[in-house]
């Protein structure tokens, strides 16, 4: 008597699965129903076959002039070794820089990138800061780094500067160096001295390319103690290095911003 149950609920397993398999077309289709439904967020597909061309953002994306003045600077970079690029604040220069200096690591013409900047407050002492050195030079490298976060993914700007690819020279451990295969970017210029701009020139080495961005309008240094300008002024006699001057018609910030910069 016991058999008879077992054998009921075998039948009907049997049974069952004849129909789930005779169903499969139905189900199928109520599957692509239910995934016709389905709607992406924000305009992109993680089983998409582009390549990920609908995402929103890349960091890798082509930097293009705004102005006459930007393009005069970016052709600037492609055609000198060395380019001395001045003007106000929002005229791009140390984007530009970076943009150019990560474009040249992608295609392999230079083996690395050093960016330099004067560790110089801005009218306040902060006082010592703890941690290594890179730590104590971070608050100074901000701007740069945020320049290399907007066109290098977190993850991959962090391994670089592991693996020795973006490197961070204080100017004070600059002497004695030679720099080849490399990028340059020296930032905020007008911070540096005579003494000290002389001494970062010419550490330029082969197959290098060195971008020296600054603002005389706005040293933190006394005004006669700043070697910017005279600098600028001597190198724009040599014919393999450019000075590129821009002035308020090329401020991409804030409209304002060349309004006041007017005025003040």
């Amino acid at each position: 008597m016991a058999k008879r149950p077992a054998v009921r609920r075998t039948r009907d397993q049997a049974e069952q699965s004849r129909q789930s398999h005779s169903l499969g077309g139905s189900k199928h289709g109520s599957y692509t129903q239910e995934e016709s439904n389905v709607r992406a967020l924000f305009g992109w597909n993680p089983t998409a076959q582009d390549d990920g061309l609908d995402r929103d953002q890349s960091f890798l994306k082509k930097v293009k002039p705004r102005t006459a003045g930007q393009e005069k600077l970016l052709d600037a970079i492609d055609s000198n070794p060395l380019v001395v690029a001045i003007g106000p604040a929002g005229t791009g220069k140390t984007y530009l820089a970076i943009s150019k200096a990560v474009e040249a690591l992608e295609a392999g013409r230079v083996s690395r990138i050093v960016l330099s900047r004067p560790a110089v407050e801005a009218g306040e002492s902060i006082g010592f800061l703890p941690g290594h050195m890179e730590e104590k030079l971070a608050p100074y490298l901000r701007p740069l780094m945020d320049a290399l976060s907007d066109r290098l993914s977190p993850k991959r700007l962090k391994t670089m500067m592991v693996e020795g690819l973006i490197e961070i020279a204080p100017i004070g451990f600059m002497r004695g160096r030679t720099l080849n295969n490399a990028f340059v970017v020296i930032d905020e210029a007008q911070n540096c001295t005579y003494g000290q701009l002389k001494m970062l020139l010419t550490r330029l080495g082969w197959h290098s390319t060195m971008v020296v961005t600054g603002d005389p309008a706005q040293t933190d240094l006394l005004p006669e103690l700043s070697g910017l300008g005279q600098i600028a002024d001597a190198l724009d006699r040599l014919d393999d290095v450019a000075v590129v001057r821009l002035a308020d018609v090329d401020i991409v910030r804030h409209p304002l911003v060349a309004s006041m910069l007017s005025v003040l």
